[in-house]
Order: structure tokens, then sequence, then C-alpha cells
């Protein structure tokens, strides 16, 4: 299976387990923004994939943006489904790859004037190299 849908498949279900982040955003994570539905939810905005091969087995950087909506005009609000996430992936396991380092870049956030919706953009750098076969 390619290195991004294991990825991304890993973060989505420890995303949607987790016990802090279940009462923000029960299991709202989502690849675009959902129709018709409210926040609070996540999204995987992108997922960009760099070939950082080692000598032996193929490496990957990933390069992840997720936005974390609130409902509400709030940063806070924001910002708290944005530490829940950024605390998954620091703990996340791959099967199918071993995650050498996942790195937290960035968070950005932002209040939409149109929505009074709260936005907090998270960035992700995570190296990985396939597991090898046994």
């Amino acid at each position: 299976m390619h290195p991004v849908v294991l990825l991304q498949d890993a973060l989505v279900g420890a995303l949607r387990a987790d016990a802090v982040l279940a009462p923000l955003i029960g299991q709202g994570v989502f690849d675009a923004p959902p129709k018709g539905r409210k926040p609070p939810y996540v999204v995987l905005a992108r997922h960009d994939l760099i070939q950082r091969d080692a000598d032996l087995v193929p490496g990957h950087e990933h390069r992840l943006l997720l936005h974390c909506w609130s409902d509400q005009p709030s940063r806070r609000a924001a910002v708290e489904i944005a530490e829940g996430v950024v605390a998954v992936a620091l703990a996340l396991s791959v099967p199918g790859l071993v995650v050498s380092s996942v790195e937290h870049v960035r968070t950005d956030t932002v209040i939409d004037s149109k929505t009074g919706w709260a936005r907090a953009a998270v960035s992700l750098r995570v190296m990985s190299e396939v597991e090898a076969a046994t």
C-alpha cells in the first residue's frame, strides 16, 4: 500500500479513537470539509510526500496540513482541538511503516469573518521508512 495511504489511515484512526479528541470532534475527521455539516471537525487538507530513500529501504518525508475547525469564534476552542491532534500525531504508530520522527512545525489560527468559526491549521512533518519484511 502507498505510504500516504498507510500514514493517513493510521492517523485518522488514531484521531477518531483518542479519548481527549472524542468529546471535541466525535468521529469528525475528513479529507475535505463535509457539505452541510457544521464544525467541530478536523480536515486533512494536504498530505505531500517527498522521497527520502535510505541506503537499503525506501524513505519518505510526509508534510501534512490539518485544519481544526471550531463552531465558536474562539481561537481557544480551535487550539484545544489542534493540541489534541498534535499529541496524537506525536505518538503515532503506522502499520507497514517505521516512523522515525514526527515534528510539529507550526500552528496558525484564524477566525472566519463570514461564518464566525475559528480554525487552527496544524503543519506536521513525519519521516518514515517502509517496514522491512519479516
